[in-house]
């Protein structure tokens, strides 16, 4: 069975990070239309987009009653509008993050989607990245013990950034914390309590740019970090346990393929994922260390598992409940200046 698709949204979200692997998936989905509100012939014209109908009219795509599922890749302050008119319109939604700006919105598009018998999810393309699979992995082989603390860095060296004032979910907490907090969640579900740093520190005209937080679990303690400060990288992940420590350096080379035009399926897509390194003392009493190969990473991952959920009625990739914890970890942090701490409801 294949399902008709659309999209909301024609900017590099959608040609970079949808696309590529909606359009080799021909047996699970056909796109039919795009909606974007001006032309760009040059990109329409493109060989890979000739079987699509791109539309300025929104009714187009929310009137074809053959469109089970809609796809909103426009701006964060966007989101809630169009998720919410293609529920209406009975449509399945996939949003691109963050979700929603608020914890309210989220709700009311969650309720809405239920009160239809759909499907409402977020892009959380992050949870296939290569880099998180491998520690994923590690951590569930139980050779770490009891994981007591695991640190995550999305890092750059952009010391510069020119004027862009903006709201908070213009910042990088939003933007990059809703993506490597939802592996934390993912992981480990919802935490206690949460500490915040969020600064701006290259330009205090815009939103943040920096970021820490802490999310403590019990015993365990998971710290998320984004600097454009970092000129030597940090570890990408590194994972203490009772019995053992694994570091991995490297993030997911699939955004850097994608920015360079090659594609997924191709030779040399998302080469040089990197290894990892694992030290523990085995039952024996004995340390070990081993080189931990990097699983492989597809954001296609998302499709596939939205179509089990659409035909098939699988659950959904992404619990409501762990949409609603990142997002509330989000909003909280803006409640008061940083730093600062905030226990969550259980």
């Amino acid at each position: 069975m294949t399902l008709n698709c659309a999209f909301i949204g024609f900017g590099k979200s959608t040609t970079r990070y949808h696309l590529p692997y909606v359009l080799i998936r021909k047996d699970k989905f056909h796109v039919a239309h795009i909606f974007r509100r001006h032309e760009k012939p040059e990109l329409e014209q493109q060989p890979q987009y000739q079987h699509i109908h791109f539309t300025s009219n929104l009714d187009d795509v929310l009137g074809d009653e053959s469109v089970k599922l809609v796809i909103v890749c426009t701006h964060a302050d966007s989101h809630f509008d169009y998720a919410k008119r293609a529920l209406e319109a009975g449509k399945n939604v996939l949003v691109e993050k963050p979700f929603t700006p608020t914890l309210a919105e989220a709700r009311e598009l969650f309720e809405l989607a239920r009160s239809k018998g759909l499907t409402v999810t977020p892009y959380q393309n992050r949870r296939f990245d290569s880099c998180f699979l491998t520690t994923k992995k590690v951590i569930e082989s139980g050779k770490l013990g009891q994981i007591v603390e695991i640190e995550s860095h999305f890092d750059y060296y952009r010391p510069t950034a020119e004027t862009k004032p903006g709201l908070p979910q213009d910042g990088m907490f939003y933007g990059l914390g809703v993506h490597t907090m939802d592996q934390i969640i993912s992981l480990f579900g919802r935490p206690d309590h949460v500490s915040y740093d969020i600064r701006s520190l290259r330009n205090k005209a815009n939103p943040d740019d920096t970021f820490e937080a802490q999310l403590f679990y019990g015993d365990l303690k998971a710290i998320v970090k984004t600097s454009h400060f970092v000129k030597i990288d940090y570890p990408k992940f590194i994972v203490h346990g009772t019995q053992g420590s694994f570091l991995r350096y490297g993030i997911d080379q699939q955004e850097t393929s994608l920015k360079a035009g090659v594609m997924p399926g191709e030779a040399g897509f998302a080469a040089n994922e990197g290894e990892g390194v694992l030290e523990y003392v085995n039952g024996a009493g004995e340390t070990v260390r081993e080189q931990v190969q990097a699983e492989p990473g597809d954001y296609g991952r998302v499709y596939d598992s939205l179509y089990e959920t659409l035909v098939n009625g699988a659950p959904n990739y992404v619990r409501e409940s762990e949409v609603m914890t990142n997002l509330e970890i989000l909003e909280r942090g803006f409640e008061q200046a940083s730093p600062s701490t905030v226990t969550l409801a259980r």
